[in-house]
């Protein structure tokens, strides 16, 4: 699969429609090549992974039933239980994890935290051009100190998102894609005579 056509299909899988096999270590070896090939200015790599699978994955969701029920004591069983079964819905998740320098003299937060995003991005790509479903997702339990101690984040770490990796189950079409005359102008405008 070429870059533009990994692009250009790549879509977001819901892990409801993920099912095994989830990427071997070689898959994953060349998804983390492509995470290191991400623009990075000052080539700080701000960023580290850990891969969740197993048992993991079940760890991972007691973290998230934990988190939900200190956000909200009285929370329905059933709201526990889904943050409790989110991670078994599919067979690998990568965290990935922003090492951010916020006193870099030359490298501004916000250039480091897109650095990982890109990275993410290239991941995901990865992903889907080795014929793997993928959905990156945050939600709330990230920005959680106790979930983010747990997984053994640091000071000046945070936690970018979780991506979801398995193998696609039934169908999930490529959704439209808006019109890019909606989003891209010249600067100055054209002067039409």
């Amino acid at each position: 699969m070429d870059a533009l056509e990994a692009i250009f299909t790549r879509r977001t899988v819901p892990p409801a429609k993920m099912g095994p096999p989830g990427p071997t270590d070689a898959a994953l070896r060349r998804i983390f090549e492509a995470a290191m090939a991400a623009p990075d200015h000052g080539m700080l790599r701000p960023w580290r992974f850990l891969i969740v699978r197993g048992a993991g994955r079940a760890r991972l969701g007691e973290l998230f039933a934990g988190f939900v029920r200190r956000l909200a004591p009285d929370v329905s069983a059933q709201e526990i239980e889904k943050q409790r079964t989110a991670p078994l819905r599919a067979p690998v998740i990568i965290v990935v994890i922003g090492r951010i320098d916020p006193d870099h003299p030359k490298i501004p937060a916000v250039e480091q935290l897109a650095a990982v995003a890109a990275a993410a991005q290239n991941m995901l790509l990865a992903a889907h051009a080795q014929g793997f479903a993928a959905k990156w997702a945050t939600g709330r339990q990230a920005y959680d100190d106790v979930v983010k101690a747990e997984l053994g984040l640091v000071e000046h770490e945070q936690i970018v998102g979780f991506l979801y990796l398995g193998s696609l189950v039934g169908d999930h079409p490529v959704p439209p894609r808006p019109d890019v005359d909606a989003f891209v102008q010249e600067w100055p405008r054209a002067v039409v005579e």
